[in-house]
């Protein structure tokens, strides 16, 4: 491996999957955490505490989609879609709590921000070659009788 090379195919597939499990895992744990330690009613509280606005409703929320799109992440299963979610719930948080903490943890944003630029990664380049999403795709481009070129742009008829 050169330090100074473009990643191989193999590297890059190697690495969007353990971004992938990683980022996956933290935000199941975290949804978890808000469904099963402190309940939707608990979430509900803290995000008025907070001041983040309608918590009954943002609270619920967030917890679903830090646990589910947590394991569509694991899965790579509508992973971009997923990692959108993700990056929208860190976006809130950075703005409506922890800035005003400065950068550093335990309360500022420098956790929030990775999380965040590891959901953003996810949502610009997929979830790589080891998921649901990529199997999906071989199975329509395989289903499709036109492909495109990736090279050309050109519209081929498959055989």
């Amino acid at each position: 491996m050169s330090l100074f090379r473009t990643p191989s195919a193999r590297q890059m597939t190697i690495g969007l999957t353990l971004l992938r499990l990683v980022l996956g895992f933290t935000f199941i744990m975290h949804g978890g955490q808000k469904l099963f330690v402190y309940g939707l009613p608990g979430v509900t509280g803290a995000f008025a505490q907070m001041g983040i606005p309608m918590p009954g409703l943002l609270g619920p929320f967030v917890a679903l989609v830090e646990f589910f799109g947590g394991i569509a992440i694991v899965l790579g299963l509508l992973t971009r879609l997923a990692a959108l979610g993700i990056a929208s719930t860190m976006v809130v948080a950075i703005l409506t709590v922890h800035l005003k903490a400065g950068f550093f943890n335990p309360a500022g944003v420098e956790f929030p921000l990775s999380l965040l630029a590891a959901a953003i990664t996810l949502v610009v380049v997929g979830a790589g070659a080891f998921s649901i999403d990529a199997l999906i795709g071989r199975r329509l481009q395989s289903a499709d009788p036109v492909s495109i070129d990736r090279a050309t742009g050109a519209a081929r008829k498959a055989a």
